[in-house]
């Protein structure tokens, strides 16, 4: 509980600096007016929205959908490529395109979170001392370069940290919210639904439009389901249910009775309802709760891209592993880059964490429906819901979404067409490297031919090939065709070592592979000629280590001793070149070859010895 509360709860955890101050801003283009009713709906609605959301949508019923442990969208759309019947293929191939798009919202998510989080700590110093407004962007643009350069560094050391500093922020929100409603305790009366309810009827065209902020109120409701193979699903519940919802919904009660009492408080009413003494030190503990909720999301996408490039999404990234214990806390430097320049641009561009407000609802909405749709699908499909209930249950929530997916999609003018920009960018950069991968391959097959072929044409050639002692490592893409590397060896150095091993990787849709299933070896018909075939399996989550997948064989299936240690590896380095052949709209090719060049050194991605790997070039046209 403690971990979670300090890695899981830090963006949900914050949302009550900025949430109320949004919905009542009077420089929002749809901003509700302050009166006591109008208070009361807006409270009852944000805590009915938090627990049909993030109480019933994803602690009770999607967080159920594990992936052997492993939750987040990545997860469901890997279950649905991995158990779609024949006859629903279709069907779960469109759902999984949808369910890419909505983890190409978190990287919109993943930019927009620092930015919003930390502007809106910094922002309490105008509270504390008007006279530095002018320093809020310069200092938060110092935290967030700070808060990325030490990314490489990883969260390991102060990851113990990070669960004390969310109990404090959570035990403080909640005693300070605590002191607003004694003042007006009449504003518990808003945990009655009929308050929600009678302001959304009664004043549809007020609560419509602020539905887009009462989203903000569960940001970071995907982090729950994404972590869940790093807790667990049960420490992350009840940390939910007994510290961070009622902290939150106090400090909500908390807020609402402040502008009750004095509707001046609504310039910043997570900061006024504290008293004068306190107002510092939680602006410099909020900070802190604000670094913690960005250091989330940062590796959440660092998280994603990793397993994006792992299915074949995106092209194989440098991924660093920064802790020897925790395999999930990885950074990945092209990403870390691209964030760092994206969340200045954002900081700089809308200066305030209201402005940004109607840019960060749409990723988060956006996420939240794409996930409640694919996890009905797949209670039904999978699980075997009974169809009156995934459409009765299923329909009501998605509902729900609907309504405040809707209600941003009214602030589309306003900065909310950001994340939708930067979705789609994203998705179109994996659905094109997916459908280029395919080719490539295809055009690459086509120039190495079949490997049974070549390996019994191997005793055949005149003069005989001279063969070298050691042993030799050929990475292919599977075992129908030759190696390119090994081709080129043969027919232009006419050589071959005595032992050759040519191995494939796969990743599974899995998170890991158990070892005693890891390797698979073929002997390809040819016993005793020293040449075989094995194939190393592993889970997504799971770093491709080719040495270490060899040492788990054995003499008997490798034809004879193999040492790994001094073996030879060999690479075939592809030239693209987009071809004639209206395979792909020759702006989609040039995008494939651009994004190629983001890939990862082969021989750091699969753990080889830069001093004994031979890189072998060859040109494809697809």
């Amino acid at each position: 509980m403690l971990g979670a509360l300090g890695v899981v709860f830090g963006d949900i955890g914050t949302s009550p600096i900025y949430t109320l101050q949004t919905l009542f801003d009077p420089a929002d283009p749809h901003p509700v007016p302050i009166s006591v009713d109008n208070v009361y709906g807006i409270v009852s609605l944000i805590f009915w929205s938090v627990m049909i959301i993030v109480t019933l949508t994803y602690i009770t019923l999607v967080m159920r959908a594990d992936n052997d442990g492993e939750g987040g969208i990545m997860a469901l759309i890997t279950m649905l490529k991995h158990g779609a019947a024949s006859r629903g293929r279709r069907t779960a191939a469109v759902l999984a395109a949808l369910g890419l798009f909505g983890a190409s919202l978190f990287f919109g998510d993943s930019m927009i979170t620092p930015a919003i989080s930390v502007l809106s700590a910094i922002e309490g110093i105008k509270v504390v001392t008007p006279d530095l407004q002018d320093w809020i962007v310069p200092i938060t643009a110092v935290i967030i370069v700070g808060l990325f350069m030490a990314q490489r560094f990883g969260t390991a050391k102060v990851g113990r940290l990070f669960g004390p500093v969310m109990i404090l922020w959570f035990l403080s929100i909640g005693a300070f919210g605590i002191g607003g409603i004694v003042d007006h305790p009449e504003i518990l009366r808003a945990v009655s639904p009929t308050y929600a309810l009678s302001f959304m009827f009664g004043h549809f065209h007020i609560a419509f439009f602020a539905l887009a902020a009462v989203v903000l109120a569960v940001t970071g409701a995907e982090a729950l389901y994404a972590d869940m193979g790093h807790f667990g699903r049960r420490p992350i519940t009840l940390a939910w249910l007994f510290i961070v919802l009622p902290a939150c919904m106090l400090n909500y009660f908390g807020q609402g009775a402040l502008i009750i009492g004095d509707e001046r408080n609504v310039s910043a009413p997570f900061f006024l309802l504290l008293p004068g003494w306190a107002r510092l030190p939680m602006v410099l503990l909020a900070t802190a709760a604000t670094i913690i909720a960005s250091q989330a999301v940062i590796t959440g996408a660092f998280s994603v891209a990793s397993q994006a490039a792992k299915l074949g999404l995106l092209p194989r990234l440098r991924i660093v592993h920064t802790s020897a214990s925790a395999y999930g806390q990885v950074y990945v430097p092209a990403i870390n880059w691209m964030l760092m320049v994206s969340v200045l641009i954002l900081v700089f561009a809308f200066e305030s964490s209201a402005k940004l407000a109607y840019a960060y609802g749409m990723a988060v909405i956006g996420t939240i429906t794409i996930v409640t749709l694919l996890f009905f699908y797949l209670a039904r499909t999978r699980w075997g819901t009974p169809l009156w209930m995934v459409v009765v249950g299923g329909g009501a929530l998605l509902l729900v979404d609907a309504l405040f997916l809707a209600a941003n999609l009214t602030k589309l003018v306003h900065g909310a067409w950001l994340p939708l920009l930067i979705a789609v960018a994203a998705w179109t950069v994996m659905m094109t490297w997916e459908r280029g991968r395919k080719l490539v391959t295809a055009a690459r097959e086509r120039a190495e031919g079949p490997l049974t072929e070549f390996i019994e044409g191997l005793s055949q050639y005149e003069p005989p090939l001279s063969r070298v002692p050691g042993t030799a490592v050929f990475l292919n893409r599977g075992k129908e065709t030759a190696p390119l590397a090994m081709r080129a060896n043969v027919e232009h150095s006419h050589v071959r070592h005595d032992h050759v091993v040519i191995m494939t990787i796969e990743t599974e849709p899995v998170p890991r592979i158990p070892e005693d299933q890891r390797t698979d070896v073929d002997a390809l018909g040819f016993a005793q000629d020293g040449i075989v075939h094995v194939t190393a399996r592993f889970g997504y989550m799971e770093p491709a280590d080719v040495p270490a997948a060899l040492r788990l064989l054995t003499p008997e299936e490798t034809e004879g001793v193999i040492d790994v240690d001094q073996a030879s590896y060999f690479l075939s380095k592809l030239e693209l070149d987009a071809g004639p052949e209206p395979t792909m709209a020759p702006w989609r090719k040039r995008l494939f070859i651009a994004t190629s060049y983001l890939a990862a050194d082969a021989a750091d991605f699969f753990h080889l010895p830069h001093d004994r790997t031979v890189v072998m070039g060859s040109r494809i046209e697809f």
